[in-house]
């Protein structure tokens, strides 16, 4: 019952927030293909519910790169606007978070939900501890508790952990108090790039550091 309530609150939100930012997306779209050469949409593959990969849907805010290009493992992390790789129109899009606009076709086409643990690339899926593979029992979300506690500035552990915890709290009213938190962020523009706090990359390589280190021993 949870979950039927949950999924018709999400189409009947993304539906009218379609109808409301559609204007919205097509100047952005206009914007984008005029500020750089490539398509206006970029997709992505993640992994969502019961780790089902599907393709997630954003405003292109980078230089024209196929997804299936981007070396995940040893991609660069984007520590701030100056980046090379972020195109004018994404530096503006990025800062107001209005790339994500796109997923709430993804949330309409149950991929997502509007509240819910960020969807990962699949290249993450290694390095999330069996502990938290609960946050893989709902659906991915717009926004969630980790994007409303620090989004990228929370370390990998920081954000499963709260990725675990609104598996266990959730509900409506849960689900309400975290879409109020999440627009006082968007306002602030906090956290939308990655601080010192370990990220997953980082963690992946200490992990692996880890395991030479114990087979150096056991010889």
């Amino acid at each position: 019952m949870k979950d039927t309530i949950k999924r018709l609150f999400d189409i009947t939100i993304s539906s009218i927030a379609l109808l409301v930012f559609s204007p919205l997306i097509l100047l952005m779209a206009i914007w984008i293909r005029f500020d750089s050469r490539g398509p206006v949409f970029f997709t992505q593959s993640r992994v969502g519910k019961n780790q089902i990969p599907f393709q997630v849907f954003k405003m292109r805010t980078m230089i024209d790169r196929s997804s299936s290009h981007i070396d995940q493992i040893n991609e660069r992390v984007i520590t701030g606007n100056k980046d090379p790789r972020i195109t004018r129109s994404g530096r503006f899009l990025r800062s107001t978070s209005l790339d994500e606009l796109p997923q709430l076709w993804n949330i309409l086409r149950g991929d997502m939900s509007i509240v819910g643990p960020r969807p990962i690339i699949p290249e993450q899926l290694e390095v999330v501890p069996s502990v938290y593979e609960k946050r893989f029992d709902v659906l991915p979300g717009l926004t969630g508790l980790a994007q409303i506690r620090g989004r990228r500035s929370l370390g990998w552990l920081d954000q499963l952990q709260a990725d675990k915890e609104y598996v266990e709290k959730r509900n409506l009213f849960y689900d309400l108090h975290i879409i109020i938190k999440t627009m006082v962020v968007v306002i602030k523009g906090s956290g939308i790039y990655g601080g010192e706090a370990e990220n997953w990359r980082t963690y992946r390589d200490r992990i692996k550091d880890q395991e030479r280190q114990d087979n150096i021993g056991q010889h």
